[in-house]
């Protein structure tokens, strides 16, 4: 079974996070929340408090076989100044890991250089931090081992495309039957 790991950080995105890891689950990958805070519980951008499964861990960040930031502000700035998380970034994307980020979060890959000549997209206002992207308005982009999507109305499509990734695409394609998506 594929392991992923959702980080929370204070300001994070609800809709993203939560559909996310809902959806990894029903996909039956393992899915555990990581907090970037020192503390369990994280608050969201618009209030709701989650108890993630886990503190950050370095050691375990790297046993993973995905990692995903969920966006939101100002969740997404405080996982990029999280220097731990941001190493266990650069270490996946060297060694070709999948990595993934909705929303506000695909400026963190952006601002590491991630994204050069990769096709990407961001939260709409955003691109300027898409830095070396070809830049589009899809819902969800996959180049390489980079995957981004727009917005909290696209959290579905991205989490069924993570789903697809980690679980194969007829694991990927009952849980959007299950849900009745139709996207």
């Amino acid at each position: 079974m594929k392991k992923i790991l959702v980080f929370l950080a204070e300001g994070f995105e609800e809709i993203e996070a939560i559909t996310i890891i809902d959806i990894a689950r029903r996909a039956e990958i393992d899915c555990k929340t990581v907090s970037v805070t020192g503390k369990k519980e994280v608050v969201g951008a618009h209030g709701v408090a989650l108890m993630a499964d886990m503190l950050f861990d370095e050691k375990i960040c790297m046993q993973a076989d995905g990692l995903i930031l969920p966006g939101g502000m100002p969740g997404t700035t405080n996982l990029q100044s999280h220097e731990g998380l941001t190493k266990a970034l650069k270490s996946f994307y060297e060694q070709g890991k999948i990595i993934a980020a909705i929303c506000a979060a695909p400026m963190v890959f952006g601002e590491l250089g991630f994204l050069e000549k990769k096709k990407a997209t961001i939260y709409p206002g955003m691109q300027q931090h898409l830095k070396g992207a070809v830049c589009s308005t899809e819902m969800v982009c996959q180049d390489g081992n980079v995957i981004t999507s727009r917005a909290p109305g696209t959290a579905m499509a991205f989490g069924l495309k993570i789903a697809e990734v980690f679980a194969g695409e007829k694991k990927a394609e009952e849980v959007k039957k299950a849900l009745v998506y139709s996207m």
